[in-house]
């Protein structure tokens, strides 16, 4: 019998890595779209179409690829999650969520 070594495959480093397309997530470039097809609708018939459809649509994507580097995954639905939740928690209130248990 031969000498036979160790069968070896290259596999991705990250497994669980994020599918981006130009360096966005999807739920950004779901924005970015949006965006353009909402400023298309309403200014794309006057002579305003090129400022206000591309411009804001470029500044938003611009926006979002600077203001996302270096941060996490979802970093832009979790801040909003956060500036939108309550900021006062009252220890004594009655907690709404409580079920007695029926067993």
């Amino acid at each position: 019998m031969g000498n036979k070594g160790l069968i070896t495959t290259n596999v991705p480093r990250a497994l669980e890595m994020k599918s981006k397309l130009f360096g966005y997530e999807l739920p950004d470039l779901l924005l970015i779209f949006f965006n353009l097809a909402v400023t298309n609708l309403i200014f794309g018939g006057t002579s305003f179409r090129y400022p206000l459809v591309w411009g804001t649509t470029l500044s938003l994507a611009l926006f979002l690829y600077f203001a996302k580097k270096g941060r996490p995954d979802n970093y832009v639905q979790h801040l909003g999650e956060f500036l939108i939740r309550s900021t006062y928690y009252a220890a004594g209130r009655v907690d709404r969520h409580y079920r007695k248990f029926k067993g």
